[in-house]
């Protein structure tokens, strides 16, 4: 328990000095945005450009269930997260997220997660996460735009239900959640992100992952998310709508050969009440018999720092200034 809570206080320790960093690096973009404002013109609400990348391929999350490159040089996103799962076998679990990314030079770019969980009416810190983040090259100089992704969690709370359905005990024995109440382990998960705009009207992200849990039961879990949405009605691309979907295959050490298959799809729709924020919401339904009925995810974003500034010294024009 001591060791808990000093690795607990670590933890806090490396938050606030993350979310000190940030304040810097928003601080510093004011001031810079303030010395150059008197040279900057700007044209629409979208002009925010990482590498040349359209504005929605620049705000580090493309979707709710999916990533896209990278955010321009010392740019800072935040994002409140909810995921709300209605599962077969068990009571509803939600899960709510504070997310934070700044983007460095030379298409970097790193992360930090922090997530808390509700389940049966009991509430609990689960998980701390870092990320970092890598272009492999400015925006269309590749095909499909790929970008890695490294994240490592740490588990903070315990296991509150099991990733599938609970396991006979034998004849007449009531079903039973093994794993439940054991403190959740580390783990790490490793992403290609791939994105796209076609004929400069539908943009596209696909995220393929691997997540391995390096203690407890080893749960491993690798699949794809994919998203595609189109704007509508409103003028600067402020109301898209599209379609989501997610394929994850889970085993344990004990049931590498009986992979759970789970397939989440349903419709996403993304707002922009003004020009730095963001509202996307996701009601996906679930399509195999281990997927949860219903996985409903409502992000709120905010993006603060020079957009485009990365472009501007660089003499290259933001390229989300399209369908005008």
């Amino acid at each position: 328990m001591r060791l808990r809570s000093h690795f607990s206080n670590r933890l806090i320790s490396a938050a606030t000095s993350f979310e000190f960093l940030a304040f810097l690096v928003i601080n510093h973009s004011i001031q810079a945005q303030t010395a150059v404002s008197e040279n900057v013109v700007v044209t629409d609400d979208e002009s925010e450009s990482a590498y040349g990348a359209p504005a929605s391929f620049s705000r580090s999350r493309f979707a709710n269930l999916t990533n896209a490159y990278v955010l321009p040089p010392w740019a800072v996103y935040a994002g409140l997260i909810y995921e709300g799962d209605a599962l077969h076998f068990n009571s509803p679990d939600h899960t709510f997220t504070q997310e934070i990314e700044i983007g460095l030079p030379y298409r970097f770019g790193v992360a930090m997660e922090n997530s808390v969980e509700r389940f049966r009416g009991y509430t609990q810190d689960r998980s701390f996460s870092l990320e970092v983040r890598y272009a492999l090259a400015d925006w269309n100089k590749i095909p499909l735009n790929p970008t890695l992704f490294a994240e490592y969690k740490f588990g903070i709370g315990n296991i509150l239900h099991d990733e599938g359905p609970p396991a006979p005990l034998g004849p007449g024995e009531a079903l039973a959640f093994i794993n439940e109440h054991m403190p959740l382990p580390d783990a790490y998960e490793l992403r290609l992100l791939l994105s796209q705009d076609f004929c400069e009207k539908i943009e596209w992200a696909l995220n393929a992952f691997f997540e391995q849990e390096i203690g407890g039961d080893r749960g491993r879990e690798y699949g794809f998310a994919q998203s595609a949405v189109v704007p509508v009605l409103l003028p600067r691309e402020q109301l898209k709508v599209g379609v989501e979907m997610q394929l994850s295959t889970f085993t344990d050490a004990g049931s590498r050969g009986s992979p759970s298959y789970r397939l989440i799809v349903g419709p996403t729709i993304a707002w922009k009440p003004t020009k730095n924020t963001r509202l996307d919401i996701s009601p996906l339904f679930g399509a195999t018999d281990d997927a949860p009925r219903a996985a409903v995810f409502v992000v709120f974003s905010m993006l603060f720092g020079p957009p485009g500034a990365h472009e501007t010294e660089q003499g290259e024009a933001p390229a989300s200034t399209r369908n005008r």
